[in-house]
Parts: structure tokens; sequence; C-alpha cells
């Protein structure tokens, strides 16, 4: 045989071959090293009391799981990596959401709301007098409404610090009444905040928070001085009340049977767009939903937004903040953050 001869029979199997081969690696090493972050980070954000001990078994599992996996590769300590792996997850699985934990002091009433017929009777909305974000005056109250005067749906997307993550809610407005709004949030233990990787791992309740838009928008403009865009939602006032009635649903369900919140799959934005396709749109699912962040420019290419702007205008021009602060607390705050805003008639 030639040498000719043999590259000609060998050359197409190689070039076949080998990058078969660096997939399956690449994949198999992507999987292993998966699986074994998220169950370290599991034992870590178990539900043992002891911060500790939390510590120091993930830390045994992290070390053992390398030295199974990529140092000691045998049968036996890929048996044992396994089963400890399983324990895992029944031990996770096992871990169930409750009420009864010590929340937080904003996040410690869970709302209801009473539907009957036209009439809504939403109970404990939150409606508090803050000084700081740690020092406010506590205040709940019961709102009634009537569906057939909710005229239309407001979407408002809040940046606590630069970046693709950020915090979204929405407002339904009612021609002979304030607006009510609805935030989805996690339910957080006195002292801390959000985290977004901990919420992955049973960390946080799940409240909708029903509040006054003195409170929960107010907190963010003026007390928290984060950036919050607030967008017109182009759709139906028929679309905008079954929505409400989709969100009076989950708020009741949740006061009965507690959930925890999760980041990719019980979040602020990713339960809005649920609901949103329940009514009809978006058809399709953007990435940005995940990343929050852009939100709003997934929400302006499913036609949700005002089409008569360029996006970057209708963004520079959703900016409430000025407003909001000028407004500070006044009786028609929710009147002055919108003046002059684009699309204020549905």
């Amino acid at each position: 045989m030639t040498p000719t001869e043999s590259r000609s029979n060998t050359t197409p199997t190689s070039w076949l071959v080998r990058p078969l081969g660096w997939l399956w690696t690449g994949l198999k090493f992507l999987v292993q090293f998966l699986l074994l972050a998220w169950t370290t980070l599991a034992i870590y954000w178990s539900n043992l009391p002891w911060q500790w001990l939390r510590l120091l078994l993930a830390l045994v599992f992290l070390t053992f799981g390398i030295y199974a996996l990529w140092w000691k590769r045998s049968l036996r300590n890929l048996l044992v990596f396994s089963g400890l792996v399983l324990v895992v997850i029944v031990w996770f699985m096992s871990i169930k959401p409750t009420h009864d934990g010590p929340w937080r002091r904003d996040v410690a009433v869970m709302p209801r709301a009473v539907i009957d017929g036209d009439r809504v009777l939403l109970k404990d909305v939150r409606n508090f007098d803050y000084r700081t974000a740690d020092d406010f005056t506590v205040r709940y109250e019961e709102r009634e409404v009537l569906l057939s005067h909710l005229t239309s749906l407001d979407f408002y997307i809040s940046y606590w610090m630069p970046g693709p993550v950020a915090h979204t809610f929405v407002s339904f407005n009612f021609d002979n009444a304030p607006p009510v709004s609805i935030s989805i949030e996690a339910r957080p233990e006195p002292g801390r905040g959000f985290e977004p990787i901990a919420s992955m791992f049973k960390q946080f309740g799940l409240i909708y928070v029903v509040a006054d838009e003195r409170d929960v928008v107010r907190l963010r403009t003026n007390i928290r001085h984060e950036d919050v865009y607030l967008y017109r939602i182009v759709t139906s006032p028929e679309n905008a009340r079954h929505l409400f009635l989709i969100y009076l649903d989950r708020i009741n369900e949740l006061a009965d049977r507690p959930e925890f919140y999760h980041l990719l799959s019980n979040s602020c934005t990713i339960n809005i767009v649920r609901y949103a396709r329940i009514v009809g749109k978006p058809a399709h699912f953007d990435i940005r939903f995940l990343v929050n962040g852009y939100s709003d420019r997934a929400l302006y290419r499913a036609g949700f937004l005002s089409p008569t702007l360029p996006f970057d205008e209708l963004r520079q021009r959703s900016h409430i903040n000025a407003a909001a602060q000028a407004a500070n607390d006044a009786l028609d705050f929710s009147q002055r953050i919108r003046e002059g805003l684009p699309l204020m008639q549905p």
C-alpha cells in the first residue's frame, strides 16, 4: 500500500471520529461538572440548621467527587459517588415549603382575594409608610375593586444595579379606583436579601405582594433609588381582566399551599410570561425573559409595548424616577408618575 493510499483510507475516518470523540468528552465533562456543582450546592443550602456543618459536608462531598470522577476513577468510586448523589436528591425532594417560617416583615403577610361576581375584595394590601428601606410603618388595608372597571395593565421593570438582572411586576388600572400592583417576590427570612443562586435551592418562599403603588413603586424609586421604567401593555380590557383573575387565583392558591421561589421556574418575570401566554401572548419564548433586565425589549418585540416609537426612545420616556421623586407620597402619586408617558390610553 502506498503512502497516498494509506492517507486516503485513514483521513475520512479521523475527520469523523476525532470531532465526535471531542464532543463526547466535552459533554461528559459538562454533565459531571454540573452534577457535582448542583449536589455540592444542594448540601450547602440544605435544611440543616448549622452553617458550619453544611459547609463541611459540602466541601467533603466536593473533594470526594473530584477524586472519584477525575483523579482516581474506578467502578467502586463511581458507584459510591452515584449513591451519594441519589441520597442528596431524595433529601432535597423531602424539603417542603411552609408558611410558618420567620419571614422578613415586608413579606410576612400573605394576601387573599374574595371574588363575588364583578366585585373583588383584596385583603392585606400592603401600603407601608417608608422612612428607609428597613424603617417603615407596617400598614395593611382592604381594597374593593370591580372587574368591569378594570381598563388596562402596566408593566414595571426595576434595576437595583446596572446589568441584565432586574425585578418586574405589574399594575392593574381601574377607571374608578387607584391601580393595584402585584409583585411576585422571594420571601426571605429576617436579615437576608435576595440571593439568585440560593433561590434555586429552596431557600425562599414565594409571595405575591398586593400593594398600593405608593408602597411598591415608591419604595424602589424614592427609598432604594433603583432605576424604574413603566410601560403600558398593549392589550384589551378583557385580556387584562382575565390576567387579573389568574393572579387572584394564584394568590389564593399560595395562601392555602406554600411554594418555593425559584429563579428559573417560579420567579417574577417567568410567571408574568406564563400567565400572559394563557391570555394569548407571547406565542414564543424569548431568552430575554430569563435575563429579565432585557424583558422590556422582549415585550417590545412580542408586540406588547407601543409600536409607535423606536424602543430606545420608548425606554427613555418610560423612566419614571424623576416624576416619582417629585410626587413623593402624594395621594395622586399614581397619576403623576404616568403624566407624559407613551400610550397612556388603552
